[in-house]
């Protein structure tokens, strides 16, 4: 049922439909993502995937052109294949001349030079997502962005579409991005799983279908199949490694992977997302677990809230009616409400649970006058998920990312710039024992109850001579408090000191150019 309602939006989405607003979001996100993108591509994470890549495809792969399906799945792996007959060389894309090649739909890896669709988008998803300064959404605590641009640039880029339809597939895969991500969160974050890599997928899928123009049951396809490829957990994330940035490479890859498949006849599961064995029941929900396993109670509480009215006493019985109500209910109140223009921005390269706490202690620097050798302690009271970025002794700049202690910290010298990617290498070149060690974290109850609505953070700094304190709600760069385009365009000019901005001005009538002809004027 889900992914046919999501299906159909998909399909029906039309540029003329969409609100100036929306498109003008899309546009801003897209700067930033170019920005992002780019530095990031210079990062360990990235060139190791690109050197990886090169090692398991630097063989020559031949398809035996034969119509007997006895011989279907035939591979010959030859260094040289230009001695075969009758067959497809799917080798050494950047030197062939063939117009009619699907070899020749290349598209921009960002940062240097390009590869076929699916190589390229797998690296702009790891570029995009390894600085940490990704676009993302609260509520639905995913990064839309670092997704959606990778699959439709790829996309568009080798099939010569504009940008008219690239902002349209743009606009789609933030919306089913930020829609399923709602829907699923908090309890699929709460299981272990991270929803830029699990629903991301669902994301990228969604840009294809829009792109390639598939119809209503290839789309259903192409959904399902991106539903048991979806994959990320945790994990990764918080223990710092490089595994979170694959979260997105793969998530645009497997998208870009269901697409062609279900082009093609692949067929996929239409109750991948509510099925009995779906994606909610098996990832997310507990309400849609078994019903021996929970409480009629607690399932009758947890319905009549999202249905607002009294759920039958016969629970056992009707069970799934009530859930399909509730995800109709759902889907109806948010899908095709434009949510990209409630996506953050952000400056620091730090994971966005940690942001609020950096301006705070960066408010707090601004209104006093003090010196680090002057605090004696450092409190930190903030909602529980921050609270939990607990690591004080991070070895990497990946465990730093993720450090609450280590940016607040940081946020503390004068003469660092935290906002800067220099700040990493300052954590990990200088000793800050001294203060980490007069760091406390309190997680608060009442903080607790502000979010999702909002990401408090309260630091009280006591010094040798007074005792400071402030408070953030919500950090800078979301919807309530937004980055303006200059903003951005700094940010931009800050990772990318050499990069000429005014390049960038066609991206405000990115509607009329052709996406190939747009990556060559931009020229990374």
């Amino acid at each position: 049922m889900i992914v046919d309602e999501i299906s159909k939006f998909i399909i029906n989405l039309d540029y003329d439909g969409i609100p100036e607003t929306a498109i003008e979001k899309a546009k801003i996100c897209f700067l930033d993502f170019l920005g992002v993108t780019n530095r990031g591509f210079l990062e360990n994470s990235v060139q190791i995937a690109l050197k990886s890549i090169e090692e398991i495809f630097s063989f020559n792969i031949t398809l035996n052109n034969s119509n007997n399906t006895d011989n279907i799945g035939n591979i010959i792996y030859s260094d040289n294949s230009t001695n075969i007959d009758n067959s497809i060389n799917i080798n050494n894309i950047n030197n062939n001349n063939n117009t009619n090649s699907i070899n020749n739909k290349k598209s921009s890896i960002i940062g240097d030079g390009y590869s076929n669709i699916s190589i390229s988008g797998f690296i702009n998803g790891i570029s995009a997502h390894t600085l940490e300064l990704d676009d993302g959404h609260r509520f639905a605590q995913i990064h839309p962005g670092s997704v959606v641009f990778p699959t439709a640039i790829a996309i568009s880029e080798a099939n010569n579409i504009d940008g008219k339809k690239f902002l349209e597939a743009v606009v789609c895969g933030y919306e089913v991005a930020i829609v399923l991500g709602m829907l699923a969160n908090p309890q699929h974050r709460n299981q272990g799983f991270h929803t830029s890599g699990t629903v991301g997928t669902f994301a990228a899928g969604a840009v294809v279908a829009k792109l390639l123009d598939l119809d209503l049951e290839k789309t259903i396809n192409t959904l399902g199949l991106c539903g048991t490829q979806s994959s990320g957990l945790l994990e990764s994330d918080h223990k710092g490694t490089m595994g979170k940035h694959l979260h997105i490479g793969n998530a645009v890859y497997s998208g870009i992977l269901s697409g062609f498949l279900a082009k093609n006849g692949f067929t996929g599961a239409e109750s991948i997302i509510d099925g009995e064995e779906g994606f909610l029941r098996t990832m997310s929900l507990e309400m849609f677990k078994n019903i021996d396993s929970n409480s009629s109670s607690d399932i009758q509480d947890c319905l009549n809230h999202y249905l607002g009215e009294h759920v039958d006493e016969s629970l056992d019985e009707h069970l799934d009616e009530y859930l399909d109500k509730y995800l109709y209910k759902y889907l109806d109140e948010n899908l095709g409400k434009f949510h990209i223009n409630d996506v953050y921005l952000k400056k620091y390269p730090f994971c966005r649970h940690l942001h609020s706490s950096i301006d705070t202690t960066l408010n707090i620097k601004g209104k006093f006058d003090f010196k680090v050798k002057d605090i004696k302690k450092i409190t930190i009271e903030t909602y529980k998920i921050a609270s939990e970025h607990d690591n004080f002794n991070p070895e990497s700049k990946e465990e730093i990312k993720q450090s609450l202690p280590y940016a607040v910290a940081i946020s503390c010298f004068d003469k660092v710039d935290i906002s800067d990617l220099n700040c990493l290498n300052f954590a990990k070149d200088h000793n800050l024992n001294d203060i980490i060690k007069i760091i406390n974290i309190k997680e608060s109850e009442e903080f607790n109850k502000l979010t999702p609505n909002y990401r408090p953070s309260k630091i009280i700094i006591e010094t040798n001579n007074n005792v400071y304190e402030d408070y953030t709600m919500l950090p800078k760069g979301e919807s309530e408090n937004p980055f303006t385009k200059e903003d951005i365009l700094k940010k931009f000019k800050s990772l990318n000191p050499n990069f000429d901005l005014n390049k960038l001005k066609s991206i405000d009538n990115i509607e009329s150019l052709n996406i190939a002809d747009f990556m060559k004027l931009i020229n990374f």
